[in-house]
């Protein structure tokens, strides 16, 4: 199974988002509708009541962390998440930077960047289903 794939076997999830990115939302919605536990890390300006306001105030136990924003670097957040013990992170595609991927590598943790959440998650027909079948079909899945 491929590490993109498997990534979403784990079983509680963190998602940081900034709300600019659509496909966090999805992510969040898709995420629940599989059974999964999601904490919502909303570092917004008009952050949601019901989220966490920031990576410190994770529980301990999640498994793994999808990451979107592009108002901060999101290697912002990566040294919080590892003391978290947040072993595995997916930087949402186009958000990734060179510093969030180096800051993974030293805290040593999985990282999965340039790639959205979506195309792994989505179903039925969407554009997010589209997407993975061209990236199957020109085999960049």
């Amino acid at each position: 199974m491929q590490e993109q794939e498997s990534f979403w076997n784990a079983e509680i999830f963190a998602v940081i988002t900034d709300k600019t990115k659509p496909a966090m939302k999805l992510t969040i919605d898709e995420l629940a509708a599989r059974g999964k536990a999601v904490y919502v890390v909303d570092m917004s300006e008009r952050p949601d009541t019901k989220a966490i306001g920031s990576v410190s105030e994770l529980p301990l136990g999640v498994d793994a962390a999808v990451i979107g924003l592009t108002r901060i670097n999101p290697a912002s957040v990566i040294e919080d998440l590892k003391k978290r013990g947040i072993k595995k992170c997916w930087i949402h595609w186009r958000t990734e930077t060179p510093e969030s991927k180096e800051k993974c590598i030293k805290s040593d943790m999985q990282c999965i960047a340039g790639r959205c959440p979506m195309m792994y998650l989505g179903q039925g027909f969407n554009i997010h289903t589209i997407h993975r079948s061209l990236a199957k079909l020109l085999g960049k899945y």
